[in-house]
């Protein structure tokens, strides 16, 4: 008869369930058809060295912001896995562009030329709205699902902003999300 002690099966639930989120997100429905998002799981000491890095960003913004990095990196120290979903933001099909203008340009190839120019604060930019709703749906599919299966969670930007600084994704825009296991969830009820 095999032990398993609650430690290490919360820490196997948090694996099991980041691969499914991952998977969620690789599902959810996609603009076009066209599918530009990507996924990275991390834990053990690579949560160290994100805290850290969002850390340092902190050291790079005004004070409001900068609490809200310190405050989300003592989170990921506190979790025991993080999902990083990210994606580009080129306009969809350039081939069959859409050229809806909700980005700011009149066209898709205006988009795509400006984004050549701009530079990378937090994220880079701009990006055409229809992967921002992809990474939007994406993300809801994935928390969803974590939420299901009682994994605690919250996405945050402070740590797809770290995660973009270190070049974890090839993605202009990365959202992260936590994950824990324990008696009570570390991202609410926070100062």
């Amino acid at each position: 008869m095999a032990k398993l002690k609650s430690q290490e099966a919360e820490k196997n639930a948090v694996t099991i369930v980041a691969t499914l989120m991952s998977a969620a997100a690789r599902t959810a429905p996609k603009a076009k058809g066209v599918d530009d998002t990507a996924s990275l799981i991390l834990d053990g000491e690579d949560l160290e060295k994100l805290a850290r890095a969002m850390e340092h960003k902190a050291t790079k913004k005004p004070e409001y912001p900068a609490s809200i990095f310190k405050r989300d990196a003592n989170n990921v120290r506190r979790s025991q896995s993080v999902l990083l979903l990210g994606v580009t933001g080129h306009p969809k099909g350039l081939d069959q562009p859409l050229d809806c203008g909700a980005c700011g340009y009149a066209s898709c190839e205006q988009l795509s030329k400006a984004r050549g120019k701009l530079k990378v604060k937090d994220f880079r930019g701009p990006n055409c709205i229809f992967q921002a709703m992809d990474l939007g749906i994406a993300l809801g599919s994935a928390v969803k699902l974590a939420a299901e299966l009682c994994i605690d969670n919250r996405m945050m930007y402070s740590i797809g902003a770290a995660a973009k600084e270190l070049g974890l994704l090839d993605s202009d825009i990365i959202i992260g999300i936590p994950l824990s296991v324990s008696g009570k969830s570390p991202y609410f009820d926070r100062k």
